[in-house]
């Protein structure tokens, strides 16, 4: 019997994080042959070029083991990390989309929505995505399998040590750690960035940008820089390479996070630990055609399990709530887990596997 030709399509490089589970999951099967299409991923150059970096990840994925590729017919399923821009050029593929940040942007629901003549088998995480995809009857064009976030299994299943991963960044383990992940839009960063490094004398900071902070494409390299020159005043913070795409073992070693409408705020409450959330002035936060940014807003999502600031004074004492928080926010944080995150279990990715065995088991009957 012939192999069933699976296809990993990273539009952005900084998708692979979410779909290495589920290919790791797949290629323990003997019954599959898997492959990886890399786009162009374009870095912009002196504020005006574009250079597509394809070539050079193609190269390094190579390296790596895994097996490239430039075709897009002949597989039975593509693993996609946000909706595909001309997703006809797969032919009758099984799409499979895995979000690659389950945050609270529209940005998710407005591409489907562009594209309701293509149907796409949607892996979500919990309650909370599937009443949003209802909202928009998008459990009207999709298909929706609740299976909680591949992206998450290396937390619960033992992959991490946190030992090691201290030791690789040359981080004190004794000291409580603060994870700074801004949006790169909107962003945090001109707000708060100098004061969080600036407490890198009382706790491990770690700066860890979002890639579109660095590429230059959808957010000014002044994100980045801003950072970079910090280093020279303030030493004692990790300003994380963007090399590092993956945010997982910062997020695993932190006590607290402070971000601001980025998905990994979501990813971080699957810890059960309090993060604490900047408040950003939203009202001029749309899109082109009027909708808003954010499906929710930032001031109110997880109000009452994650300290909000709306001032840079404030940091210092919402770290220390933070680190410390009550019996009632702890209580709050675990019914807000259990809502967003059905499963927290380490086996997302084998129930993702397992759903596609099915599917394509009937298509081939």
């Amino acid at each position: 019997m012939s192999k069933k030709k699976i296809l990993f399509y990273l539009a952005q490089e900084y998708y692979w994080p979410s779909m290495e589970p589920i290919y790791q999951a797949f290629k323990k099967d003997k019954n599959y042959d898997l492959s990886i299409y890399l786009d162009k991923n374009s870095k912009r150059y002196f504020y005006i070029f574009l250079i597509s970096q394809q070539k050079k990840l193609e190269r390094k994925y190579r390296d790596l083991g895994y097996k490239i590729t430039s075709e897009s017919k002949g597989f039975d399923a593509v693993f996609c990390g946000a909706p595909i821009k001309k997703p006809e050029r797969f032919g009758e593929a099984l799409l499979c989309n895995v979000d690659h940040g389950p945050g609270i942007k529209t940005l998710r629901y407005r591409h489907f929505l562009k594209q309701s003549n293509t149907k796409y088998l949607c892996f979500i995480e919990g309650q909370y995505r599937a009443d949003k995809f209802k909202k928009y009857d998008l459990d009207k064009i999709e298909d929706i399998v609740d299976v909680g976030l591949p992206k998450l299994d290396r937390f619960f299943n033992g992959y991490f040590n946190a030992g090691e991963i201290f030791r690789s960044l040359n981080l004190d383990p004794d000291r409580q750690t603060v994870l700074y992940a801004p949006s790169y839009k909107p962003t945090s960063i001109f707000d708060i960035g100098r004061q969080i490094v600036a407490l890198g004398d009382k706790y491990n900071i770690i700066v860890k940008l979002h890639p579109y902070s660095w590429s230059g494409k959808y957010a000014s390299h002044a994100q980045h820089r801003l950072f970079e020159e910090l280093q020279k005043k303030y030493s004692h913070f990790l300003l994380v390479r963007p090399e590092k795409h993956d945010i997982m073992p910062f997020m695993f070693i932190a006590d607290t996070m402070i971000s601001d409408g980025s998905s990994v705020i979501n990813e971080f409450l699957a810890l059960g630990r309090c993060g604490i959330i900047y408040d950003m002035d939203e009202s001029k936060l749309k899109h082109g055609d009027g909708q808003q940014v954010l499906e929710d807003s930032g001031a109110s999502w997880l109000k009452d399990s994650f300290i909000h600031i709306q001032d840079p004074e404030q940091i210092s004492d919402a770290i220390e709530q933070a680190l410390n928080p009550s019996i009632e926010r702890l209580k709050k944080i675990k019914e807000d887990k259990e809502y967003i995150f059905s499963y927290t279990d380490g086996k997302s990715a084998e129930r993702v596997k397992n759903k596609v065995d099915e599917v394509l088991s009937q298509r081939g009957e």
